[in-house]
């Protein structure tokens, strides 16, 4: 149970209540913007990698899209995105409900620079119908990332 995990990381932080949970799914950004009333920008994308034979996650904003000359210049390889049917296995969740909480040990986050505008986001919390409402300085407490990086192009 993903969520219960992602809830279960969020409770260290003393945000496990600000978990959101819907009747409808929120997989895509333009779903999750809708359910929550929000700007797609506001949607925080949390994507699967990986990068030297080790899965990493890169969050994005939901308005982004990976720039693949950036990615290669931060990562020095080709951007590749983890097969659908992998990304549970490796990261702790499945598509749909990826984020940086409740993931796997070895898996590193790494946070877009596409975020750093934004005053509240909307990550996924574990499942295709659940997400958190977190300030910029809560997400980058929670997440452990590793460091900002500039991997997207904004697709507005």
């Amino acid at each position: 149970m993903s969520l219960v995990r992602a809830k279960e990381y969020l409770k260290k932080y003393g945000l496990e209540n600000r978990v959101m949970e819907f009747s409808v799914s929120l997989a895509t950004v333009k779903e999750a913007a809708l359910a929550i009333n929000c700007r797609e920008d506001e949607i925080v994308k949390t994507l699967s990698f990986i990068v030297n034979e080790e899965p990493i996650l890169i969050a994005v904003s939901g308005n982004s899209k990976i720039d693949n000359s950036k990615f290669k210049l931060e990562f020095h390889t080709k951007a590749k995105l983890i097969p659908f049917d992998n990304v549970e296995h490796l990261i702790g969740h499945a598509v749909g409900g990826v984020c940086p909480f409740g993931i796997n040990e070895s898996v590193c986050v790494y946070l877009d620079n596409s975020l750093k505008h934004l005053n509240v986001l909307y990550p996924s919390c574990g499942s295709s119908n659940s997400a958190v409402r977190l300030t910029l300085d809560e997400l980058e407490r929670t997440s452990n990332y590793k460091k900002w990086v500039d991997v997207c192009k904004s697709i507005l």
